[in-house]
């Protein structure tokens, strides 16, 4: 089967997602980004090349005759058993850059029983991370291993009387290591009979799917890059394009009725009017500083010592928005800090951070030409409900009632359109050919 790819390499997170001849999206892949681009892209990759095989692991289900209820339910429990096993995996490799790194730093070994005994409890609890019904707050790894680490490095401290700190700077060494190398990456084959074995009885038919899905080849005849840091990826000039036009293109692929798009990445912003083939005929971008993006609420999320995921969900619970005067980085923590101060709500606070932020958006959109027709919304942004609530509201009071698109994938909207681009290129090279 081949497949084209296209490479979102964005502030905070790369995208990949991988395109058949057909059009057909086959699968998606996100990594945080690092400051080396070459393993986001190769790790990013190999994640949406898995997505791609439990996708076709469902398509042949679907051949088998078997229910949509017991394919999710199969197709659930192998991912859980897949992630497990791939999770551990990364857990070794972990393992093997703090050897390295107390090597060199604790020479003595004073601190080498008590990380062991960290990351032998760490993996003692890789099952539960991954069970069914499981809820875990971010898929990457840096993530949920840092807080296992934490965790159990607080308890080996107070037991040991070891210093803390030195124990968890052990471990922000050890994952940029981690992080920028590609021997965490993993592929379909190296996992997926490991994931089937610890499986409980897999049925015939999903063993006979894995088997059928592990011997199709893949064969990647295009790629194309775009985003924030388009121009550190590892592509050859012709395979870059612009990230304004792969939104434009990917939002428009999505939802062929869009002539507005709005994407708030973690970086910039950017208000996008395309034509009904999906070309840009005019933009707006803002991106010499955080404000009003998704660094901007990463920020605040820290002041407010609340993960990103939870400020949406906080702010959609305020009965009495709060006005906020800056949406600037430099200055949003002082404020913050004296409205608290002062006995605001939490959810004010953030319901008006929310709207200031949506605000600076609607500048953006009425210099690139307003809204008109349908309105698409993507970039991580999007998926954070409160800052889709005051979209909702302000295109509302300045344009009435528009179509507003909100897809589940919004996040890897720059991707597709890089893809589009790819596969285009593609069938060109081939008829000039």
């Amino acid at each position: 089967m081949k497949y084209v790819v296209g490479i979102d390499l964005g502030s905070t997170t790369t995208k990949a997602l991988i395109l058949g001849e057909d059009e057909a999206v086959l699968g998606r892949g996100i990594t945080n980004s690092r400051s080396n681009y070459d393993a986001a892209c190769q790790i990013s990759l190999s994640e949406a090349l898995i997505n791609a095989r439990f996708s076709q692991i469902g398509a042949e289900l679907d051949k088998a005759g078997v229910s949509d209820a017991e394919r999710e339910k199969w197709i659930g429990a192998l991912d859980g058993q897949f992630r497990l096993q791939q999770y551990l995996g990364q857990l070794s490799v972990l393992r093997k850059e703090l050897t390295g790194i107390l090597a060199r730093l604790n020479p003595s070994g004073a601190f080498t029983p008590s990380v062991t005994s960290i990351l032998d409890s760490m993996e003692n609890d890789a099952a539960s991370l991954f069970s069914d019904g499981a809820e875990r707050k971010s898929d990457f790894f840096r993530d949920l291993a840092g807080s296992a680490y934490v965790k159990h490095a607080e308890t080996e401290a107070r037991e040991k009387q070891l210093s803390f700190d030195y124990l968890v700077g052990l471990y922000d060494k050890a994952i940029l290591d981690v992080e920028n190398s590609t021997a965490a990456a993993t592929q379909f084959e190296d996992h997926a009979f490991a994931a089937l074995d610890a499986t409980d009885s897999p049925a015939k038919e999903l063993v006979d799917a894995v088997k059928i899905v592990n011997g199709i080849e893949l064969e990647q005849i295009g790629s194309v890059g775009t985003g924030y840091g388009r121009a550190r990826l590892p592509f050859d000039e012709g395979q870059i394009r612009s990230e304004i036009l792969c939104h434009g293109l990917g939002a428009h692929a999505m939802f062929p009725n869009t002539r507005t798009v709005l994407d708030i990445g973690g970086q910039d912003t950017k208000a996008i009017q395309v034509d009904d083939n999906g070309i840009v005929t005019s933009f707006q971008m803002n991106d010499r500083c955080a404000a009003g993006c998704g660094r901007y609420l990463g920020y605040i999320a820290d002041e407010m010592n609340l993960g990103l995921h939870e400020l949406g969900p906080l702010a959609v619970r305020s009965s009495r928005p709060v006005r906020i005067n800056s949406t600037c980085t430099v200055f949003a923590g002082a404020e913050l800090r004296e409205r608290l101060s002062l006995g605001e709500k939490r959810e004010d606070i953030l319901a008006g951070l929310h709207r200031a932020i949506i605000l600076r958006a609607m500048s953006l959109l009425a210099r690139s030409g307003g809204v008109s027709s349908e309105f698409t919304f993507t970039g991580g942004v999007a998926k954070n409900p409160a800052a889709v609530v005051a979209l909702r509201d302000l295109v509302s009071e300045n344009y009435g009632e528009v179509p507003i698109n909100i897809s589940p994938a919004s996040i890897y909207t720059g991707a597709l359109g890089a893809a589009l681009f790819a596969l285009r290129d593609t069938k060109a090279s081939e008829y000039d050919a």
